[in-house]
C-alpha cells in the first residue's frame, strides 16, 4: 500500500486549488461590488473557506442583517462540514492527535473531501496538511485578487464577473439533478419559494435562506426518501 506523504497531498491539491482561484477571484469582486472593505473580504476568506456560507454571509452584512440571523444562516449552510469531518475521521490514523484534527478540520472543503475519501487506506496528518494547503492559499490569494482588482475594474467587467461564482453553484446542483427527482423537485421548490420571500421586504435575505434551506429539505425529504439499500445475501 502506497505510504501518503506531504506532497501527495500536495500534489491532489493542484486542481482544487485551480478550481477555488477563479471562484475566489470572483467572491472578491463580488463583496467588494457590495461596499466591503477589500481587507475585511480577504479576512473572511482567510478564516472562513465555504464559499456559499461566504457568498451568504457578505449579503447579510450587506443588508445590515443581526448576528442571530448570521449565525443561523452560516449554521444550516455549512453544518455539512461537520458530517464530513466525522465521516473523514474514520480514515484517520493514529498520529492523529487532537491538535491535528482541530487544524485540519478547519479546511475541510465539499472538494477536499471527495479526494480524502477517495484514498484507500488510513490518512496521515501530513497528506491532509499537503492536500488542504494549496486550496487554502489559492482560496484566500484569489479572493485578495478579486477585492483590489475590484476597485479598479470598470462595472461592467465587475458586473459581468459576478455572474461566475452563481454559475459555479449551477454546475453544483445540475449534475445531481439530472440523476435525482428528489434534488431537483428540492431545487426548484427552493428557488421557487425565494422568489415568492422576496416580495416581503420584512423578510431578509439571510432569513429567507434560512427558511428556504429547511422547508425545501424536510418537504424534498418527506416526498422523496431514500431507499434502503437490499439486504446483501439473502
Amino acid at each position: 500500500m502506497k505510504k501518503l506523504s506531504f506532497l501527495n497531498g500536495l500534489n491532489d491539491g493542484i486542481p482544487i486549488a485551480l478550481g477555488y482561484l477563479s471562484v475566489a477571484f470572483t467572491f472578491g469582486i463580488t463583496a467588494v461590488s457590495m461596499g466591503i472593505p477589500p481587507i475585511t473580504a480577504i479576512l473572511i476568506s482567510l478564516t472562513n473557506v465555504t464559499s456559499a456560507g461566504q457568498v451568504a454571509g457578505i449579503g447579510i452584512i450587506a443588508a445590515h442583517g443581526g448576528l442571530a440571523e448570521m449565525a443561523a444562516a452560516q449554521l444550516i449552510i455549512n453544518l455539512r462540514y461537520a458530517l464530513m469531518s466525522l465521516s473523514l475521521s474514520q480514515k484517520l490514523n493514529k498520529e492523529y492527535t487532537l491538535f491535528h484534527r482541530i487544524t485540519t478540520a478547519f479546511c475541510i472543503t465539499d472538494e477536499v473531501f471527495a479526494v480524502a475519501s477517495g484514498q484507500s487506506g488510513e490518512l496521515p496528518p501530513r497528506y491532509i496538511y499537503g492536500l488542504e494547503l494549496l486550496p487554502f492559499l489559492f482560496w484566500s490569494g484569489g479572493t485578495a485578487i478579486g477585492a483590489f482588482l475590484g476597485a479598479v475594474l470598470p462595472e461592467m467587467i465587475k458586473s459581468a464577473l459576478g455572474i461566475a461564482i452563481y454559475g459555479m453553484f449551477l454546475a453544483i446542483i445540475i449534475p445531481p439533478a439530472k440523476k435525482s427527482k428528489g434534488v431537483l423537485f428540492t431545487v426548484l421548490f427552493a428557488a421557487a419559494l425565494s422568489c415568492c420571500l422576496a416580495n416581503f421586504s420584512a423578510i431578509s435575505s439571510g432569513i429567507s435562506i434560512i427558511i428556504c434551506t429547511i422547508i425545501a429539505a424536510a418537504l424534498g425529504a418527506l416526498l422523496f426518501p431514500r431507499e434502503k439499500e437490499a439486504a446483501s445475501n439473502e
